[in-house]
């Protein structure tokens, strides 16, 4: 019997808090409130007690959560932002759409995220900000980059779309820099029912400041001190966020189980190490230690967005294989930032972000949602051998 294996299955985490959605969802009904309202300001302080950041702010996606934090420390036509070339479109996209300039640092090979030793030497005269990414759902080296920006006096927006509960040092991702982004689309760890983003941050002012701009720069009301943009959240979403927000923990935990899983099969393969190369994980002791009641040291802390291997060759014909074992797979990027047509006007070229552009060809994501079962693993691992055999 053929096993399929889907990239990513909602379904089951669905069946299981049906109920408790739908009551979540009848709430907004009763009160007919669809913008804003109890539903959103209940998520916001959850989502603030959560990441450990005294505020948070809903916006209508992860995309509008970056923009606004952009938008919120005043970056526009001819400063430069600080990222990483290596990331989903957006955390550029948002740098473009201001008028200004993404500064691109290639990444750890290991972690895939921004290298920070390769910042200094790119600021300028110009830069406003740092932007890492927490990618895959690990988070940044955030030690040196804060030391870096608090030197030169630039913000740092963390870029965590796909890592809300992942920890550095034993602290939350959107809490470390002075803003954090995270989006709730359906397909991230805490996915609502469309798109949905949020913004965490420290300082008073700052939370002001993003609010106002979600609300076409308005404050008080029809009256407008500068132009912002309209990327309030949508109340049924937050409802169905606040039901799952509950669960994020345990769903956590069963990838963190899921990809140790992989670990161990994939290492009996005899593949690693020979064409094959299994995630990263950081600690301050060389040695990943998850959180929990029974272990009570707090460090790095992988949430598993996604789990990405990494091949030594023949790459693209190891996705058409898989898929047409019915197996899912994705290739987060196929094509590092800095090559994007629309971009073209920043001036990069091909091979001036070597360890990116590696990445971009050589990696490969496969399923670790937390309902994966080990026989799925299995006829996962399996078909890597078959291919490579």
């Amino acid at each position: 019997m053929t096993i399929t294996v889907p990239l990513l299955d909602l379904k089951p985490q669905y069946e299981v808090l049906k109920n408790d959605i739908q009551a979540a969802l009848e709430r907004v009904y009763t009160t007919q409130r669809f913008i804003m309202g109890p539903e959103v300001l209940g998520l916001e302080q959850e989502i603030a007690d959560y990441c450990n950041t005294g505020y948070s702010i809903g916006v209508s996606s992860g995309t509008d959560a970056l923009l606004a934090a952009l938008m919120a420390i005043g970056v526009s036509h001819g400063d430069e932002v600080i990222t990483t070339p290596y990331t989903f479109f957006a955390t550029a996209g948002c740098v473009a759409r201001l008028g200004a300039k993404a500064v691109f640092v290639d990444i750890d090979p290991k972690t895939y995220n921004l290298n920070p030793a390769q910042i200094e030497n790119k600021i300028t005269a110009k830069t406003k900000a740092i932007s890492p990414v927490h990618l895959y759902g690990q988070c940044a080296d955030m030690d040196p980059i804060m030391e870096i920006a608090e030197r030169f006096n630039l913000y740092v927006i963390e870029d965590a779309a796909q890592a809300i509960g992942s920890e550095y040092k034993g602290r939350r991702a959107g809490s470390i820099g002075h803003i954090g982004c995270f989006s709730f689309f359906p397909s991230k760890n805490l996915g609502a029912f469309g798109d949905g983003g949020i913004v965490t941050v420290k300082d008073a002012d700052l939370a002001e400041q993003v609010r106002v701009c979600r609300a076409h720069g308005s404050k008080p009301k029809y009256y407008h001190k500068f132009v912002g943009g309209n990327f309030r959240l949508d109340a049924m979403q937050a409802a169905v966020v606040r039901v799952k927000l509950k669960h994020l923990d345990g769903w956590t935990a069963g990838r963190q189980q899921n990809a140790a899983t992989y670990n161990r099969l994939f290492t009996e393969t005899g593949l690693v190490g020979d064409v094959l190369t299994l995630p990263h994980e950081s600690s301050e002791t060389g040695q990943y230690i998850p959180r929990g009641e029974q272990n009570p040291y707090e460090g790095h802390r992988h949430i598993y967005n996604q789990y990405v291997v990494r091949v030594s060759h023949n790459r693209d014909e190891l996705v058409a294989f898989l898929k047409e074992r019915n197996i899912g797979c994705e290739i987060y990027y196929p094509l590092s930032l800095h090559q994007q047509e629309c971009f073209a006007d920043w001036g990069y070229k091909a091979g001036e972000f070597p360890e990116s552009e590696a990445a971009a060809g050589s990696t490969i994501a496969i399923p670790i949602y937390p309902e994966l079962t080990e026989e799925q693993q299995q006829t996962v691992v399996q078909a890597f051998v078959a291919f490579f055999s």
